[in-house]
């Protein structure tokens, strides 16, 4: 029999076991957008590529060992290609009865007309915003600034979290996605750009309880299941 014998509350730093709602966001499999250097809205995303196929066929062997997720009571993507066919992929390593529900609020910023571009075209074309300076700036005519990007997310985030108190879920999302969720962890200033490096079919886990969030896992590629 295996025993866990932990130090007192004031001396833990591991911190205290979650009661609150577990939101796991995993990053999609390598796509053409991200192969070929084209902005990759609903026009330019392609779908997975055959890395980005394998790389999601190693997250559900992983899932499918370690069961990990099995009690996870829901499951969404973005509407974009790479995420749905990253999350019909590992699949297998879900409970049977998720189905994936597919909601634009968790897609990656949107582009507007630069969608489907090279990013030399689009730098050409629009110039691209600088949102060091002007957060507020769209990405390109019709699309998103980097503060509205944020304002989705921490939307689409929150609404998922108060739907699935105490539970856990699974979102199949995207790199920019999950750098907004890590601001909302230290209450960061929507205006700020973490420049994160996250990595595809990596998975990152938040927990979300009343206004406190807490950060359980970021990047996660191991092949061993997390405790």
């Amino acid at each position: 029999m295996k025993f866990k014998v932990e130090p007192p509350a004031g001396f833990r730093t591991r911190g205290d076991e979650p009661t609150g709602t577990r939101v796991v966001l995993i990053r999609h499999g390598e796509a053409y957008c991200n192969a070929k250097g084209i902005v990759g809205g609903p026009i330019g995303c392609g779908g997975l590529t055959e890395l980005g196929e394998a790389q999601a066929r190693a997250l559900r062997d992983r899932l499918v060992r370690s069961r990990e997720f099995d009690d996870a009571v829901a499951l969404y993507t973005s509407v974009l290609p790479r995420a749905i066919q990253t999350a019909a992929i590992v699949r297998p390593g879900l409970p049977a009865s998720l189905v994936a529900v597919e909601d634009c609020e968790l897609c990656e910023l949107h582009p507007g007309e630069a969608d489907g571009m090279t990013w030399e075209e689009m730098l050409a074309t629009f110039g691209g915003p600088d949102w060091d300076k002007h957060p507020g700036q769209p990405f390109a005519p019709g699309g998103e600034s980097w503060l509205g990007f944020y304002e989705r997310c921490e939307r689409a985030l929150l609404a998922v979290a108060g739907r699935h108190r105490g539970e856990r879920v699974i979102l199949v999302v995207h790199g920019g996605v999950i750098e907004q969720a890590m601001k909302m962890v230290d209450n960061r200033d929507p205006s700020v750009r973490l420049r994160l490096r996250t990595e595809n079919c990596s998975i990152t886990e938040i927990e979300f309880e009343h206004d406190v969030r807490r950060l359980l896992r970021y990047n996660d590629r191991a092949p061993l299941a997390a405790e």
